[in-house]
């Protein structure tokens, strides 16, 4: 590359050169120069004008990077005959232009090396004394030149005047080699630099394009400069779209505490995409420093946490869940026994004839409410210590189908459309009695939810790779959605707790003794509420 710029800014400077030369030797009209010939006035202009359409030829291919060494070559030959062909044009001996040998010399050595201006040199020289010499002796006359010139001159001065020449020449050879060779050096040493840095560029954008984590840097005032590809992802917004702007537009939340920022700090927030998704960020934000200790600008470094922070709270949830099972089924089994006591001894009162008739309402309604609550601590001991799953080889269609007939029946559903859009050809391995309960439980929930016209629609697709060797890749996804009230965020962190329920007579244990047989199952549940209202549940299972 500097050997390209080199020849460029030489053949340019021999072009502007040439070019004021002509201009001044036609305006002048060669007046400086005595007895100059019409044969030499054709030859310094033809002279010219070939240089000329030789240095634009040069100039044009030096643009090839093959050819530069030969354009460079070819420069200096030219140069040597064409300084030579001007001193026998314009007087030898007498030519005021013998120091253009001196530019010749250079350029050799500028581009060449100090080898070449060495040799140059020796060349400028021999021709420059091989002029004087044959003009002297008069055999340069059949161009013009004639020995009246020399011998006015005088020999003496012509040897001085080439030893004084040759001296020059070789001093501006050595001094050209020697400024060459500290040159090359430091365009090695540059050079050198130059590619480490390449690669220290390279490197640096390509950990900061495939970070698994989105990254911004910012201007001291708070402007978006770098926006990596996960930053695109996770905001769905581009690095042309946000450059420039300042950090308020992106992420509001944030700005009044990074802008000046002196040390680092961490945040977490909800950031609403384009699409109207919902995550939640993490953010570490740290400062960068100019040379001076000043602050360059601003690093912020983010993640989407949504993920991390739901199976933190389903770990939290079954964690909960299991102590309050653990704890609440030792404490139904204790209240279990002295009840079923309690039952015996009235049902043997109210079978004792002398009982007064009020009296006997009395046992009937402790009755009533003793087996209550024996369902109640029952279906507890269920949700508690739920059985072992017996697995077979069942269809979610069918399961839905029997479901949704059974249902059909009860009143509830007179003004609710149960839709069933499962595939028939979907197949799982669960225990058809524990989905049953599950299924039943789901619709009467969903229909609780609904109003007049309501409509209840399950539907399940397989996902994972059928000819994957892991045998739990391949899952089945069951969806269970309803046009109802819906859900409020506090009550979907609640729904699978025992006792907690948003129905006035409702136990609060529907839920959560499904969610333990789905569990059972070694799969999974969400209830969420969609954008366009209802709730959704989700249940994903082995397939």
């Amino acid at each position: 590359m500097q050997q390209e710029r080199r020849l460029r800014l030489f053949i340019f400077a021999r072009i502007f050169v040439t070019f004021l030369f002509f201009v001044s030797t036609i305006f002048l009209d060669f007046k400086g120069f005595e007895a100059i010939s019409a044969h030499s006035v054709t030859g310094i202009v033809s002279l010219m004008a070939f240089s000329f359409v030789f240095s634009i030829i040069s100039f044009i291919f030096s643009r090839v990077q093959r050819y530069q060494f030969f354009i460079a070559y070819l420069q200096t030959i030219w140069d040597l005959l064409f300084v030579t062909l001007l001193l026998l044009f314009t007087g030898g001996v007498k030519s005021p232009y013998s120091f253009l040998y001196l530019l010749s010399i250079m350029n050799a050595g500028v581009l060449l090396g100090r080898r070449e201006a060495l040799y140059t040199a020796s060349l400028c020289g021999i021709l420059y004394g091989a002029i004087l010499d044959l003009q002297f002796f008069g055999l340069l006359g059949f161009i013009g030149l004639g020995r009246e010139s020399a011998l006015q001159v005088g020999a003496t001065h012509i040897i001085y005047n080439i030893f004084l020449n040759l001296m020059g020449f070789y001093l501006t050879a050595i001094i050209t080699g020697h400024l060459y060779r500290i040159a090359q050096e430091n365009e090695d040493a540059l050079k050198k630099k130059i590619v480490n840095y390449e690669e220290l560029d390279r490197l640096n954008k390509t950990i900061v394009l495939n970070l698994e984590s989105g990254l911004i840097t910012l201007t001291p005032s708070g402007h978006i400069r770098v926006f990596n590809r996960h930053a695109e992802l996770l905001t769905g917004r581009s690095q042309d779209d946000v450059y420039d702007i300042h950090i308020s537009t992106l992420f509001p939340q944030i700005t009044s505490d990074i802008e000046y920022s002196k040390v680092p700090t961490q945040y977490e927030f909800e950031f609403i995409k384009s699409s109207s998704e919902t995550l939640m960020l993490g953010f570490g934000v740290s400062p960068f420093f100019g040379i001076h200790g000043e602050i360059s600008g601003i690093i912020l470094n983010f993640k989407d946490l949504t993920s991390l922070i739901k199976m933190k709270e389903t770990i939290k949830q079954k964690d909960r869940l299991a102590a309050i099972g653990e704890l609440s089924a030792r404490m139904a089994h204790e209240i279990r026994n002295p009840l079923t006591a309690m039952s015996g001894a009235v049902q043997l009162l109210n079978e004792h004839g002398c009982i007064a008739g009020s009296d006997k309402r009395l046992l009937t309604i402790i009755l009533r409410e003793s087996d209550r609550l024996n369902n109640l601590v029952t279906e507890f001991l269920a949700y508690a210590r739920p059985s072992t799953p017996c697995k077979t080889c069942v269809s979610i269609y069918k399961i839905i189908e029997d479901m949704r007939i059974l249902v059909a029946s009860d009143r509830k559903f007179d003004a609710i459309e149960v839709e069933n859009l499962v595939p028939s050809s979907i197949l799982i391995s669960a225990d058809e009695n524990q989905l049953k309960q599950v299924f039943i439980n789901l619709l009467y929930n969903s229909a609780d939810a609904s109003s007049n016209d309501g409509k209840i629609t399950i539907d399940a697709s397989i996902l994972g790779n059928s000819n994957s060797v892991e045998p739990n890749s391949r899952h089945a996804v069951i969806t269970v959605t309803d046009n109802g009230c819906g859900l409020s965020k506090d009550a979907s962190k609640h729904m699978f707790e025992p006792f907690w329920t948003t129905k006035p007579e409702g136990t609060g244990l529907g839920l959560a003794i499904i969610y333990r047989i789905i569990e059972g199952h070694s799969g999974r549940i969400v209830i969420e509420s969609p954008p366009q209202g209802g709730c959704r549940i989700t249940i994903t299972l082995p397939a």
